[in-house]
């Protein structure tokens, strides 16, 4: 069952009406999210997403969030139901504004939300598109409520039956994912973009570089075509081997992939709770 915090209380309906027809994230994608898992009833990691969360939160434009506030909402949901796997996902957005792109001078609006979880597989296919990632963008390296690039990059990428999308930045390098980062091993070495090409600092990507060691560094995007293992990381995929990219097949999990992610289920109760 979905469970739903806003303005200092659960929801009884979170299917029902709630968002101003006027907020400004409805209205025009004025907002920022972070997504957590939550293991055994516990948030994973809670601090780090918060932090980036007030990062994106400033790089927007947006007031400064009410942490204390958004961790009452998470556990308040997290309360309301136990979660033996499940996602957080917190919203917020310019609240009721003007129909256009100006600001209000209504104070933010705040959604906790909790849901059940189904693990993913362990491997999963990906292609690349066409449409590059600005990395110079004003939006470069934020996690906005603008999603509707990556709405059509993952339906360009699922006609072709696989799960996840892969751009290029500006400059021809690889970039990241719509909702992943991208890991991959040349030479023996497990690499990674860096947060210059304008991908999201994921917080499972930021653990992966420190845990297992990867390095951070720009290449052409043609790069995972000569990889000789793929992963993708997230909040949902936790680090997940590709199996197929493009028209190629990769023999997935390979052993860089199933030590990170080894080192990753050693590790994740550490940050359990946080």
């Amino acid at each position: 069952m979905v469970h739903a915090w806003m303005a200092g209380r659960l929801l009884e309906d979170p299917a029902g009406p709630a968002i101003a027809v006027a907020d400004h994230g409805f209205t025009v994608g004025d907002g920022v999210f972070e997504a957590l898992k939550v293991v055994d009833g516990a948030p994973f990691a809670l601090q780090r997403h918060l932090d980036r969360l007030a990062r994106s939160a400033r790089g927007l434009g947006l007031p400064d969030v009410d942490l204390e506030a958004v961790r009452a909402g998470v556990e308040a949901v997290l309360g309301a139901e136990h979660l033996p796997l499940g996602r957080i996902r917190i919203t917020v957005t310019g609240g009721p504004a003007p129909l256009g792109s100006g600001r209000g001078d209504h104070p933010p609006t705040v959604v906790v939300v909790a849901a059940p979880l189904q693990p993913g597989p362990a491997t999963t296919s990906v292609v690349t598109v066409p449409w590059p990632r600005n990395e110079r963008g004003a939006l470069a390296g934020l996690k906005t409520t603008s999603y509707a690039e990556n709405v059509v990059a993952l339906a360009h990428a699922q006609e072709r039956g696989a799960t996840e999308a892969i751009f290029a930045n500006l400059a021809g390098h690889l970039c990241e994912g719509t909702g992943s980062n991208v890991f991959y091993v040349l030479d023996g070495e497990l690499r990674t973009p860096t947060l210059a090409s304008g991908c999201l600092a994921g917080v499972t990507r930021d653990l992966v570089v420190e845990w297992c060691g990867a390095r951070e560094v720009d290449e052409p995007i043609e790069v995972v075509h000569e990889a000789s293992e793929v992963f993708l990381t997230s909040t949902t995929r936790d680090v997940q081997g590709v199996h197929r990219l493009d028209d190629r097949v990769l023999d997935a999990p390979g052993p860089v992939t199933r030590d990170a992610l080894a080192t990753w289920r050693a590790r994740e109760p550490e940050l359990l709770g946080e």
